[in-house]
């Protein structure tokens, strides 16, 4: 199943020209290299980290990005807080939320700022290639 994922990715990157431009947003350093790793094997991504919402935002405010995961439960700023920032300097982008430990009160505000999909850690990689492939189809 995974593998099907992965050439359908592969197949949209080619069609368009060019790897999709990944932000991912985590404050745990496994997460982001986890999710960076895969994105790697497949040659559809380029991808960049931030490990806060301050290097979120800033990286948001200075680069196009196709898509964008984040963690809503971060220090510094909340997940929220970077969710509505990021919808107001690219509103056209999605934003794919993954999260651990956020109440539903929390998932169902992220929904209501603008982000498309929810995804619950532990994360299994047929689902998260599922989801890549329908927030970016």
């Amino acid at each position: 199943m995974a593998s099907d994922g992965i050439e359908t990715l592969k197949r949209m990157a080619a069609e368009r020209g060019s790897p999709f431009r990944v932000l991912i947003v985590d404050d745990e350093k496994w997460v982001r290299e986890v999710f960076q790793d895969f994105c790697q094997l497949t040659n559809a991504f380029e991808v960049e980290l931030a490990e806060n919402g301050p290097d979120a935002l800033q990286k948001a405010r200075t680069n196009s990005y196709d898509l964008i995961t984040l963690d809503l439960i971060m220090p510094e700023m909340s997940g929220l807080e970077v969710l509505t920032a990021i919808k107001k300097v690219s509103p056209h982008v999605p934003v794919m939320v993954i999260t651990g430990n956020a109440t539903d009160k929390i998932v169902n505000e992220a929904g209501v700022l603008g982000a498309c999909r929810v995804m619950y850690k532990p994360i299994m990689l047929d689902n998260f290639i599922s989801e890549l492939t329908s927030a970016l189809a």
